[in-house]
């Protein structure tokens, strides 16, 4: 049983990964709210049609809790294609998987834990401030020096971020992260009350809906229906949503929460083999050590159990 959970997590984590690019590509044939729109609705009637038993046994209470959980959902969504339309993949990718850090710091504050959690230990700071140092190195170039023979201090400024190029595509990014932990804290709070067959239908339903509304408001939308966009689209909501998220409400009931989530952490690691593997991206000294400061300090925060984990969401 175990070694199906971990089997079915790792081809979920690889979906998710792989995503990146997939809708990276598609973006050329749609606006992004629109994209996560035609996602959202498609995967809610493949759930609606697969959880269909399910509907009768919905409380009232269950739908305000599942408009919680969705209204999170679409905040990261939001947040992650508009900014994927801006970056690059892996870049999106690292990004994303801070969320695997901001929940165990936003755990700090007693409103937002979960019922008998703890506060965030030491790792966790730690872990938020590798972090956050890889971030910088990631998006922001090398600050610029003059040409000819470079001096010690200007070697040195050279290794230093240009804080003023930071591309807007990553602040969005990060602002998906955000969205996504507080997707990730209110799952903790509402999970164990509500069975996760009606949970995917109400999260998934409500995020489309939140996403209709805000449509307007984020863009002018289109889609041109090539090959390319459908073969995204079905992907993306079939597997990477409808199939991804009923996996692993089923593996959290049989793994450990920390294998969980250190399989999770796997997420940008197959968004960058897929983006140098399809689109040749390469990624230079300055954004791969960022890279691998990102992974310490997820890696850091997990590997030390932590009276909360977080229970991710996908690309």
């Amino acid at each position: 049983m175990k070694a199906r959970a971990y089997l079915l997590m790792l081809f979920v984590v690889a979906v998710w990964g792989s995503t990146f690019v997939l809708i990276k590509s598609a973006l050329a044939d749609a606006s992004p709210a629109a994209f996560n729109l035609a996602r959202m609705a498609l995967a809610f009637l493949v759930l609606a049609v697969a959880y269909h038993r399910f509907w009768r046994g919905i409380r009232l209470w269950q739908v305000g809790a599942g408009a919680l959980v969705g209204l999170c959902l679409a905040t990261g969504y939001q947040f992650q294609t508009t900014g994927l339309a801006r970056t690059t993949p892996s870049k999106s990718a690292f990004i994303t998987g801070l969320v695997v850090v901001l929940v165990p710091l936003l755990s700090a504050f007693p409103g937002l834990r979960s019922p008998g959690a703890h506060a965030p230990r030491w790792n966790a700071v730690v872990g938020a401030l590798l972090a956050f140092i890889g971030i910088v190195f990631l998006t922001a170039p090398g600050a610029a020096i003059d040409r000819g023979p470079a001096s010690v201090a200007q070697s040195v400024a050279s290794l230093l971020p240009d804080l003023q190029s930071i591309n807007v595509g990553d602040m969005l990014t990060f602002g998906c992260a955000v969205g996504f932990a507080f997707h990730c804290i209110a799952l903790s709070h509402v999970s164990p009350r509500i069975a996760f067959q009606p949970l995917a239908l109400l999260q998934v339903g409500f995020c489309a809906v939140f996403m209709a509304l805000s449509l307007p408001l984020i863009e002018h939308p289109h889609l041109a229906w090539t090959p390319r966009l459908i073969v995204a689209l079905a992907i993306a909501a079939v597997l990477a949503t409808a199939a991804a998220f009923s996996i692993q409400s089923w593996a959290q009931s049989v793994l450990p929460p920390t294998h969980m989530a250190l399989l999770l952490t796997m997420e940008p690691v197959f968004a960058w083999i897929t983006s140098f593997l399809i689109m040749g991206e390469r990624l230079a000294l300055r954004p791969a050590c960022g890279a691998l400061l990102i992974l310490a300090g997820i890696a850091l925060t997990e590997l030390v159990p932590q009276p909360h984990v977080p229970t991710a969401h996908e690309a």
